[in-house]
């Protein structure tokens, strides 16, 4: 299961699913990890920050990532990013050593300057070890950390196990086009950019020299096709089908109600017993699901696989 720079199409940002009491569910996470297999992923990525990593405790993350990984049968990447290294060690060695094929980290909020996030990601590496393959995490947007393309050239120069960019900067179209316009000029080596933002630009990022997604959407199977397309020189049908799910898309990107719109669609798509988040955590109104289910209706004249009339009627 190779994990490198060529790396492409779709790595799934995975939920953490939990009973409605807080507890892991482990029965879900199979069915979860079997759902995203099933809708053709290449690659799985746990403990990210739609995952509530945050809100798992070190016994709790490393039974995720042995259970994951010992059913999947593509590449694993495990976020490891941390307020400081040792913890972020002794995950990432965890993780390794359970059979992942790579971690992602991203920077700490505090960082400003250019050089204190090249150095930033020196030092997790030194921290980590070097034989870790490892991705970047760009997300400015939550993180508040802005990396330029040459921060980012940078980081890639002087860290050999660096093999992809998770790109999640917004806008960022003009960002992913600097650093392929980098590596035709031969200043920057291979390396992989996957997408994430829920999907939200895919269809362009794509055209602009994506390799993929890496994004937790509730409909990866879409990701996939489209991503497929897209790579086929399919363009027309790939912005078809993505513009018949780009108000879903919108609406799981709300803040503070986005993991909640993907844990209820997830449960309606019978791959999660319960669509419970660890608390602190919001939650969806009356109206909310209303809404989503309104918009779930209308994505289903298009698309078959967001019509659960049949269920609804079954229950």
């Amino acid at each position: 299961m190779a994990f490198d720079e060529q790396a492409s199409g779709v790595y799934a940002i995975a939920a953490t699913p939990f009973h409605p009491d807080g507890r892991l569910d482990t029965t879900s996470l199979d069915r979860l990890t079997d759902f995203y297999l099933g809708c053709g992923v290449t690659g799985l990525t746990i403990l990210g920050i739609m995952g509530e990593a945050p809100k798992l405790d070190a016994e709790e993350s490393m039974t995720v990532v042995r259970q994951v990984v010992k059913r999947s049968t593509v590449p694993v990447v495990v976020g490891v990013s941390a307020p400081g290294f040792a913890a972020m060690r002794s995950l990432a060695r965890g993780a390794m050593d359970a059979g992942a094929a790579g971690v992602m980290i991203a920077p700490v909020p505090s960082l400003r300057t250019d050089d204190s996030i090249v150095a930033y990601y020196r030092q997790a590496v030194e921290a980590i070890g070097e034989d870790v393959p490892f991705v970047i995490q760009d997300y400015p947007l939550t993180l508040s950390v802005v990396m330029t393309p040459e921060v980012i050239r940078r980081i890639v120069a002087d860290n050999p196990s660096c093999v992809m960019l998770k790109h999640e900067d917004w806008p960022g179209l003009e960002k992913i086009s600097a650093l392929r316009r980098m590596q035709t000029e031969g200043k920057l080596r291979p390396l992989s950019i996957l997408c994430g933002n829920g999907g939200l630009f895919l269809d362009f990022e794509m055209e602009r020299g994506a390799d993929g997604a890496m994004t937790g959407y509730c409909f990866p199977d879409m990701l996939v096709d489209v991503v497929r397309l897209c790579q086929g020189g399919e363009r027309d049908h790939a912005h078809d089908l993505f513009d018949a799910h780009l108000p879903l898309i919108r609406y799981e990107q709300q803040q503070g109600v986005g993991l909640a719109t993907r844990k209820y669609i997830l449960q309606k798509r019978g791959v999660i017993a319960s669509d419970a988040q660890r608390k602190p955590a919001g939650g969806l109104t009356a109206a909310a699901r209303a809404e989503i289910d309104y918009l779930l209706a209308r994505l289903a004249r298009f698309d078959p696989r967001a019509d659960f009339s049949g269920a609804a009627a079954a229950e």
